[in-house]
Parts: structure tokens; C-alpha cells; sequence
């Protein structure tokens, strides 16, 4: 029988975040080591393609149009600009090539260049994954055609807290979006942020929402949330630190997310420029085996190649093989 779950109760994950810190890293690197291979990671690049004037409202974001955070907004970056930045990372060591644009969801006039992103990048031999807001059917099945490898689209948090972070789209148009991703045959990037003043509980609907997914997401980015001066959220947990999340809770997180979807990468992604790197070894521990490098992610800050290449080399960690991405199936 396979050990691959989706019927996961949430009096089950809550369980899992209730064992001891020894127990639960212990279960979360039993179960990495039976679906991956130990100290190997992924290292991946993140580059805005658009950055800014985004009309959503999350009020964790930099580039939301309802915050005043300074950001200026600008046009979707030129194809060989793109492309060059996608050789350095190559060049650094990655071996998946990220592009985000701040759109609530894209023109399809605006897919032609993004195509042609795509294109380029897989040309150079990366893994590609795009993050351009919600998606109509005929626009996935054109990343499809492309031969985009993954797409993110993440739920942010739990059913129930999703209301307080985000007004301008729901929790079920994240998951329309994801269906029309599947239905494509594009692998799913989907995870969300933690840290933003949520309690326990919804983190456990969180993990729970992506691990009862038909399929699990292929990748689950883990976010500690990075905050910004002039979004909601960032000038919430200003005035109220003691809402951010502990590392010890932040790393039970990423152990939970291993045991209940034991293929999928688990990335450590926002928020490592504030961690020790302690934390990080808990975080690889507990399962995480994909980070971004680089110096930022989108518009916000970012350790760097050095700093990452010196943990590695402390923790006696080695960065994965590129491998060709597997199809989905429509």
C-alpha cells in the first residue's frame, strides 16, 4: 500500500504537531530519507519578471497597489534581459528558474513574451516555474504547450484565515487555479506563509488544505513571513513582535508538511535572511531539501550564493543533480 496520502484528518496533523521536538524530527527525517536522497537540495532562483502595481489586496505584499511601501511599479522585464539572468543562476549552481509577475492574473497578449521566457529558460537546460497570479484554462494549456514545468500559485494559509489576509479573490479561486494547472499537465508549486499572526490551528488547516489535494503539489514552498514597513501585516507584527512565529514552531511546520506529502520538494524559501543558520540545519532536518539562492526574492532580501555556499559547507550538504521534471498528464 502507498505510504502517499491525501485522506489526512486534521485531528491527525494535529497530533503531528503536538509530538516532541525529537519525535517529530525524527518521523519527518524517517520519511524523507525513504522518498529522497539525504543532504542534497535544490537550488533555485526567483527573479520578478513585473514587479509592482498589483490591484490584490494581501496584506503580506510589497507590490500590492494598496500599500504604501515605496515600490515602484514596473513593465514586464524584455525576454533577453530575462534570459541573462537565467544564465547567471545557472552559472551559480541552480537548477530551477523562477519568474513571478505582480498581475492579479495575465493578459494574453502579455503571454507571448512569457512563452518565449519559458522557452529560453528550458533551452538552457533549467527547470522552469511561473507565478503570474490566477490562470484561465486556454492560458495553462499555452503554458503547457511552452513546456512550462511548474507553476506557482500558493494558498497562503488556512481556509478559515484566509479572509483576514486577503479580500480581493477566495481560497476556492486559488483552488480553480490549481485545477486548470493539473487539467494542463503542468506540475503544481503550491504552499503559503506562516508567521503572519495565525495560530496553530491554522497551520494545521494549511498543511491539511495541500495535503488533501487530489494530488499533492509537486513543491511547497514554506514562507516565513519577510515584513514589509506599509503593508497591513508588516505593520502589524511591528507593533505586536510577539505574533511572529518561534524557529522551533516555524521547523515543526516544515517537519509536518515532510510527513504528510513525502514526495513532494519541500522548499525553505522567504524569511532565511533572518534565520540562523541552527535553524536552517533543523529546517533540512525536518525535510525541507529546496531553498532559493541569490541575493533577493522578488523585492525583498535574500542571503546570497556566498553565505549559502559557506552553510552548506558546514553542514556537510551538497546541491542536487538537475533531473528532468516529470510530466503530470492532463
Amino acid at each position: 500500500m502507498s505510504d502517499v496520502r491525501t485522506d489526512w484528518t486534521r485531528p491527525e496533523i494535529s497530533t503531528l504537531f503536538a509530538l516532541s521536538f525529537d519525535e517529530l524530527l525524527f518521523r519527518a527525517q524517517s520519511v524523507h530519507r525513504a522518498h529522497h536522497a539525504a543532504g542534497e537540495v535544490q537550488l533555485c532562483t526567483l527573479l520578478s519578471i513585473k514587479t509592482g502595481g498589483c490591484p490584490e489586496d494581501c496584506g503580506y505584499c510589497s507590490q500590492s497597489s494598496a500599500h504604501e511601501t515605496g515600490l515602484k511599479a514596473d513593465k514586464l522585464m524584455e525576454v533577453e534581459a530575462v534570459l541573462a539572468r537565467a544564465a547567471e543562476a545557472k552559472a551559480s549552481g541552480s537548477r530551477r528558474f523562477c519568474m513571478g509577475a505582480a498581475w492579479r492574473n495575465p493578459k494574453d497578449r502579455d503571454l507571448d513574451a512569457v512563452v518565449q521566457m519559458v522557452e529560453g529558460v528550458k533551452a538552457m537546460g533549467l527547470e522552469t516555474c511561473m507565478t503570474l497570479g490566477m490562470l484561465a484554462p486556454h492560458q495553462a494549456e499555452r503554458l503547457a504547450d511552452a513546456g512550462l514545468d511548474y507553476y506557482n500559485h500558493n494558498i497562503d494559509t488556512s481556509p478559515e484565515n484566509y479572509g483576514n489576509v486577503i479580500t480581493t479573490r477566495t481560497f476556492a479561486d486559488r483552488l480553480d487555479t490549481l485545477e486548470h494547472v493539473r487539467a494542463a499537465g503542468i506540475n503544481v508549486c503550491c504552499g503559503g506563509i506562516v508567521g503572519m499572526g495565525e495560530t496553530r490551528e491554522d497551520r494545521v488547516g494549511f498543511v491539511h488544505a495541500l495535503a488533501t489535494l487530489p494530488r499533492h503539489p509537486e513543491s511547497v514552498p514554506v514562507n516565513a513571513l519577510v515584513p514589509v514597513k506599509g503593508t497591513v501585516l508588516g505593520d502589524m507584527l511591528a507593533d505586536t513582535p510577539l505574533a511572529k512565529i518561534d524557529d522551533i514552531e516555524f521547523v515543526r511546520t516544515v517537519a509536518v508538511a515532510r510527513i504528510t506529502m513525502p514526495k513532494s520538494m519541500v522548499r525553505l524559501s522567504a524569511g532565511r535572511e533572518s534565520m540562523s543558520e541552527a535553524t536552517q540545519a533543523l529546517c533540512f532536518l525536518a525535510g525541507a531539501n529546496s531553498i532559493f539562492t541569490g541575493d533577493k526574492l522578488l523585492t525583498t532580501g535574500n542571503r546570497g550564493d556566498s553565505a549559502d555556499g559557506a552553510m552548506f559547507a558546514k553542514l556537510g550538504l551538497r546541491p542536487m543533480v538537475a533531473e528532468e521534471p516529470m510530466r503530470v498528464g492532463a
